[in-house]
């Protein structure tokens, strides 16, 4: 037990190294770390928001917007069921009035003719059919009542659509403030209707605010010529129109347009935007794609308003009105304007980013300043250190060669937390430090374990070799069963808590690990190569 074969032993120490591998680009500069070749890993460990400072926001999210978004959503769709379709032989069924209530939200349609009225109520169930609840749960409920016909979300629905609202906010801010996905922000959701942010190594909150609150909303409209301009100004609309004004960089004296309020084609279509210079001239665009539903209204649209004009709104903005000049039916297509680069790029990563599904309110926003983090990461460096040389020293007071040998693995304990927290880049926070000295105690309760069962065997006259394989053997159960139950605490630490604690949970989990590797595995290796090779009589432990 105590033999490991060539292969064994070259595995063994082969994964240190490759932990010391990973490891080491934390001890260097980051110009030093840039000049790495590149097949060599540059990796860090990245520090949190209370070792490196940064900015923190507490954002509220407004669920019942969305649930008015929604129902007037629905009022749209109700709309265009009761529009007449040639291809199946559908007929238009005509409407007195369609009215969204905000106090009972309850969208209520009312039939012109009373014999349309099943085939409406048919339409309005059959559109509202299916949904995200199970169990043949339905999202709205349709009544009818007269010549009216009602649809009502459920509670259930509620409920769903809100929390859904902030699963989807934080997703909508992570993509916003990390597109590439390689900055060590910290997102999660505080009780019902809140979002914690923290950016680390981020000391401007008003920026990340700006970034943030946008409301990314892009939608494309029809234009309605009929209506004049300066009576829209003046407020004479007509229902279904709105009056939308030209983006400051679009404006340059340009009077606002009468569009339609229905939206042809919106923005949760769009798949894919980016920015490059313009192929007509100077200045950047916006170069975007649609899915495929997107792509079919798209061409619809196109191939029958060839000549009209056609608004791209961006958060109540016009930021293009171009004259379609033929069919568009590849579901691709450009903005172009007067952007300069960084508004090019700003307004792909909103459009890419997606709108946010609901308005957000800045609840608390703070600076927390480096100098702090840098006093934390003093303090627990320090804890550490003294921790760790006080373990080494007491190793070895107890156990002589055998501590020796535990100090060795504790070493390379640390050696392969640094690697595998570089390797994931998982960050590292005040809480975090705390885990890692705690694994060290860990580890060495593991040696303890095993070095004692040795002893007990020594002590019945076991032979220095039998008694070691005893006492590995013995341990090894005990050993296993302690740091399961311990990964299974840090795991359940990190699915149900957040930030610190789960920071806290990544480095007690990969400490137990190693601890687990390096305690009984590597110790073992030198334990037993000693041995072999001497084959000691007697044994001082």
């Amino acid at each position: 037990m105590l033999q490991f074969s060539r292969f064994q032993t070259a595995a063994i120490l082969a994964l240190v190294l490759i932990g010391a591998l990973f490891g080491a680009p934390n001890l260097l500069s980051e110009n030093a770390r840039g000049n790495l070749p590149g097949f060599l890993p540059n990796g860090t460990i990245n520090l949190g928001l209370d070792l490196q400072g940064g900015s923190y926001l507490l954002l509220g999210v407004d669920t019942e917007k969305v649930i008015d978004d929604r129902m007037k959503g629905l009022m749209t769709d109700l709309r265009r069921e009761m529009r007449p379709v040639r291809a199946s032989g559908r007929e238009r069924i005509r409407i007195d009035n369609l009215v969204y209530n905000d106090d009972s939200g309850v969208v209520s349609l009312r039939v012109a003719n009373a014999a349309d009225i099943d085939a409406a109520a048919d339409r309005a169930r059959d559109m509202t059919r299916g949904g995200a609840l199970a169990l043949g749960q339905r999202n709205y409920v349709v009544s009818v009542n007269g010549p009216t016909i009602s649809v009502a979300i459920t509670p259930e629905s509620r409920r769903l659509f809100a929390n859904q609202a902030v699963s989807d906010s934080i997703e909508v801010v992570r993509r916003r403030i990390d597109p590439a996905g390689n900055k060590e922000v910290s997102i999660q959701p505080q009780g019902d209707a809140r979002i914690v942010v923290q950016v680390p190594g981020d000391d401007d909150p008003e920026a990340l605010k700006a970034i943030i609150n946008r409301t990314g909303q892009l939608s494309f409209h029809r234009h309605d010529p009929s209506v004049n301009v300066q009576d829209a100004i003046a407020g004479l609309l007509p229902p279904g129109r709105m009056l939308v004004p030209f983006t400051e960089s679009e404006g340059a004296g340009q009077l606002p347009l009468v569009l339609f309020e229905d939206a042809e084609v919106t923005g949760d279509m769009v798949e894919k935007a980016t920015a490059t210079p313009n192929n007509d001239g100077g200045g950047f665009q916006i170069n975007f794609t649609f899915d495929s539903r997107g792509a079919h209204r798209f061409a619809d649209y196109t191939r029958s308003n060839i000549g009209s004009v056609f608004a791209i709104v961006l958060d109540g903005e016009i930021i293009s009105a171009p004259t379609i000049q033929s069919a568009i039916t590849q579901g691709q297509g450009r903005i172009t304007g007067n952007f300069s680069a960084f508004e090019a790029s700003e307004t792909a990563l909103l459009i890419r980013s997606g709108a946010l599904p609901a308005p957000l309110t800045t609840l608390e926003q703070r600076s927390v300043g480096p100098e702090l983090g840098r006093d934390s990461v003093e303090a627990g460096a320090k804890a550490l250190i003294i921790g760790f040389v006080a373990v080494i020293f007491y190793m070895i007071v107890s156990y002589g060669r055998f501590g020796v040998y535990a100090d060795f693995a504790l070493i390379a304990n640390i050696i392969l937390i640094a690697g595998t927290l570089s390797l994931f880049g998982s960050t590292l926070t005040l809480p975090g430090i705390a885990g890692i000295v705690l694994t060290i105690g860990m580890a060495v309760d593991a040696n303890v374990l095993i070095f004692e069962r040795i002893r007990e065997e020594l002590l019945k006259g076991k032979s220095p070799i039998n008694a070691a394989e005893i006492g590995y053997d013995k341990a090894r159960s005990a050993i296993i069963d302690a740091n399961i139950t311990t990964f299974l605490a840090a795991i359940i630490m990190f699915q149900l808590g957040a930030g610190p604690v789960r920071g806290f949970a990544i480095t007690l989990a990969v400490g137990v690990v190693t601890s687990v590797f390096t305690a009984y595995v590597l110790t073992r290796l030198f334990v037993g190569g000693h041995l072999l090779a001497k084959r000691p009589k007697e044994l001082k432990l």
